[in-house]
């Protein structure tokens, strides 16, 4: 007899230590308290833009530390787009947007692995543009622009 998990159920769980191995391997941080300031910052940021079934489902998948710093934030009233989250971030932390982007991209990437691909791209499909390459994928264009240039209609842009 094969026993079969829910689809919601996973196997393997990652630990927050874990977590902060990854994220310190993925942003190349000297120590392990660097990392975990780089997660607690970026989590608490996106916590400020994701709102939603998404919300609830990646703090589900998140170990507890992090979805703490994850939910422990009020949505905020005004979307950011991915380079205005970036720059939020930055004035928040007192680090150059460059470092931020930096740190961004180390904790998004492994946030996108424990996510998962149907997640993330449900995830992606609420937030405003420009966050996909920050949890390490491709800007994929919003689907109206697809189905016009697919059926020939699409305009041509002014210079």
């Amino acid at each position: 007899m094969h026993h079969q998990s829910a689809p919601a159920q996973r196997d393997t769980v990652m630990t927050y230590q874990l977590m902060l191995e990854k994220v310190r391997y993925e942003g190349a941080y000297p120590t392990r308290e660097r990392a975990d300031e780089a997660v607690q910052a970026v989590l608490g940021a996106l916590g400020r833009q994701l709102t939603g079934d998404e919300r609830v489902e990646l703090a589900a998948r998140l170990p507890v530390e992090a979805a703490l710093a994850f939910t422990g934030q009020i949505p905020a009233t005004k979307p950011l787009t991915g380079w205005g989250f970036v720059k939020d971030l930055a004035a928040r932390t007192g680090g150059s947007p460059a470092t931020t982007r930096w740190d961004t991209g180390a904790v998004l990437t492994t946030v996108a692995a424990l996510a998962g691909r149907e997640l993330l791209t449900r995830i992606l499909a609420h937030l405003p543009s420009g966050y996909a390459p920050l949890f390490g994928r491709p800007e994929i264009p919003e689907a109206s622009k697809i189905s016009s240039v697919a059926s020939g209609t699409a305009q041509p842009q002014a210079a």
